[in-house]
């Protein structure tokens, strides 16, 4: 983790390094069942994901911020969301991301980057119109200590398997690739092992994402909560905003949804069991009950 002010997570540190060892497995099991299988093309497969994944790491953040409608705005446009951004940057001894406004009813807020220098911190119009400045500032404590414990940039490497995977197995359902290699013996029954695999690989490679993801979001509230100290104003926005949800037109919130692991709270938030398993983020109560625990723990003497 960077040397801010925010509270060290030790086990958003492990988890991180866990997930990264078990995803970085996974791939090389997938490029090891490509080689064995397509061995004779083993430079262009090694080329081709090499590639993917440097333009994952590299590009990613930009194509999420681009995605989301993320505009990069000066202090004189938007000085309230500055003046925020500047005061958690003091509290938390670290230098000041790039600040973006996204033009949406969504009352949300993100961060992407790999690094401290490369961070961008937005927030939506729908959420600054609605927050109070202390809940704003609870807000983008929280989004910020994303980028202080470079869990973002865990999360963009770790969702690359995810993405060549599902690309691997979209490929061979649509060229035809299965039908054409069971009309080739052997060698043909070896080829549908790739679209198998790559499956299998997604899957996992899903929920050990989704796993960490709402780890992290917890970890980025009890981070921010001792940041500010007003852990009462972080749950203020996370109720505001959670309520403010239900009045977003269904076609908006679908619109955002694939963004949701970036969100500071998700488009949809499925309270089934089985939906909880496939989540980006802890439940509203979760969240709200460690922020209760939280404040009653400040206000101890």
């Amino acid at each position: 983790m960077t040397q801010t002010r925010y509270t060290q997570d030790h086990g958003l540190t492990t988890r991180m390094v866990t997930t990264m060892f078990l995803i970085g497995l996974l791939y090389v099991v997938l490029v090891g069942v490509l080689l064995a299988v397509l061995g004779k093309f083993w430079p262009v497969i090694l080329i081709v994901a090499g590639a993917l994944f440097i333009a994952q790491f590299w590009f990613s953040d930009r194509i999420a911020a681009f995605g989301m409608g993320a505009r990069e705005v000066t202090p004189e446009q938007a000085p309230e969301l500055h003046g925020a951004v500047d005061r958690i940057c003091a509290l938390a001894d670290m230098p000041k991301p790039r600040v973006a406004i996204s033009q949406s009813d969504i009352p949300n807020a993100f961060a992407t980057g790999r690094s401290e220098r490369s961070a961008l911190v937005c927030a939506t119009t729908g959420l600054l119109r609605r927050l109070e400045p202390e809940e704003l500032e609870g807000v983008l404590a929280h989004e910020m200590s994303h980028v202080a414990h470079r869990d973002v940039a865990v999360m963009t490497i770790a969702s690359f398997l995810g993405v060549m995977a599902g690309l691997i197995t979209r490929f061979a359902l649509y060229s035809g690739l299965s039908n054409s290699a069971r009309n080739a013996g052997p060698a043909g029954l070896a080829i549908m092992v790739i679209p198998l695999v790559s499956s299998v690989v997604y899957v996992i490679g899903f929920l050990l994402t989704r796993l960490l993801s709402r780890y992290r979001e917890l970890s980025a509230d009890r981070a921010a909560a001792l940041l500010t100290g007003r852990p009462s104003a972080l749950a203020s926005a996370l109720t505001k905003v959670s309520g403010q949800m239900a009045r977003i037109p269904t076609r908006d919130l679908r619109k955002a949804e694939p963004y949701n692991a970036f969100y500071f709270v998700p488009a949809f938030a499925s309270k089934e069991s089985l939906g909880r398993l496939f989540s980006s983020h802890p439940t509203l109560e979760q969240r709200l009950e460690q922020l209760a625990r939280l404040s009653a723990e400040l206000a101890r003497p």
